[in-house]
């Protein structure tokens, strides 16, 4: 992780539409299946939230992929980003939801746990269509950058993956321009927004002199 170069994503030829405009609070989430260390006895979910303004991210590793898994994760995003979150932007996975019905595989409760906390913290859960997951494809792309970090090492133990996967977040946010954000990194591209629009954030942006911890 000590050179920052390698870790800049390769220039390649644009395939996809660029993304509406939109102010930060915008949140896509999902969820990405980790590989099993040797000292694990199951494999880990890494469940991934990146804000669609300023491409900040936040992660954590969880041992299940639930609706309590879920719940949690919104709760320490919420508690960790500056910025007011007003939508998420989930797949229509059984951990985020239990509203979409295909043949009776699902009935509808009004009293999922995800969707519960959302609407309690004053945010509007949106689902993306069916069988569409560009639909949800900025947080896909980040999980393209887990996937060749993945690659690229060599893990000792599961702490080993974690803390490299925070450390790569850390990275992401603070130390690698981003070339829809006017090379400007997600904290920078953060923090022009909190001198513009202070109204949208529940404390101002700051620079971390490490990695964020789980919680």
């Amino acid at each position: 992780m000590s050179n920052l170069r390698a870790l800049q994503p390769q220039a390649r030829k644009a395939t996809h539409a660029p993304f509406a405009a939109y102010e930060p609070g915008y949140v896509h989430i999902d969820v990405k299946y980790l590989p099993q260390m040797a000292d694990e006895d199951r494999r880990r979910y890494l469940f991934v939230a990146i804000d669609r303004a300023t491409r900040w991210v936040f992660i954590q590793l969880k041992s299940t992929k639930s609706a309590r898994a879920a719940r949690a994760f919104v709760a320490a995003l919420a508690k960790a980003c500056p910025v007011r979150i007003r939508t998420i932007l989930t797949d229509n996975g059984k951990e985020f939801t239990d509203r979409f019905v295909t043949t009776g595989e699902r009935t509808p409760t009004g009293q999922h746990a995800f969707d519960e906390l959302c609407a309690a913290l004053g945010i509007e859960h949106r689902l993306t269509r069916p069988r569409r997951p560009q639909t949800n494809g900025m947080v896909e792309r980040f999980n393209g950058r887990i996937e060749e970090v993945l690659r690229s090492h060599h893990f000792l133990s599961g702490q080993d993956l974690e803390q490299t996967l925070l450390r790569y977040a850390w990275l992401y946010n603070h130390h690698l321009p981003q070339t829809a954000l006017d090379a400007r990194t997600p904290m920078q591209a953060m923090k022009d927004w909190y001198r513009r629009r202070s109204d949208l954030f529940q404390k101002r942006p700051h620079n971390h002199p490490g990695h964020e911890s789980p919680s």
